[in-house]
């Protein structure tokens, strides 16, 4: 029987899904919608650091990511972040779409499946 271990769990989602080595992110969002994509993307990313942490895996250890962008006038500034906190050579499997999201302040949302560690 696989064993399903779910973290921080709400009344909606769970933060975090652990299945047979896998870890599922719910989707994450900038801490402070006021501010730029850069920003916004920044802190987003952060909080998935923080996630993988205590799910016991980390950036390395991704294997796909969805990002979700409110508009795609927004793509070269989100990737500029992403280019620079992704490891060398551990680029996951990734999507990029154009969305709107929870809210309207919001400029950017990833989902991650990352293997643990």
């Amino acid at each position: 029987m696989a064993t399903i271990e779910r973290m921080e769990v709400g009344q909606r989602m769970s933060r975090i899904v652990k299945h047979n080595e896998t870890v599922y992110l719910c989707g994450q969002v900038g801490a402070d919608a006021n501010t730029d994509i850069t920003e916004q993307t920044k802190t987003m990313l952060e909080k998935v650091d923080v996630l993988l942490e205590q799910a016991g895996s980390d950036r390395s250890y991704i294997l796909s990511a969805t990002i979700y962008l409110r508009d795609m006038k927004d793509f070269t500034e989100m990737n500029a972040v992403w280019d620079s906190w992704i490891p060398k050579d551990h680029a996951p499997a990734r999507a990029c779409v154009e969305a709107r999201l929870a809210r309207a302040e919001l400029l950017v949302e990833i989902s991650v499946v990352a293997a643990i560690k």
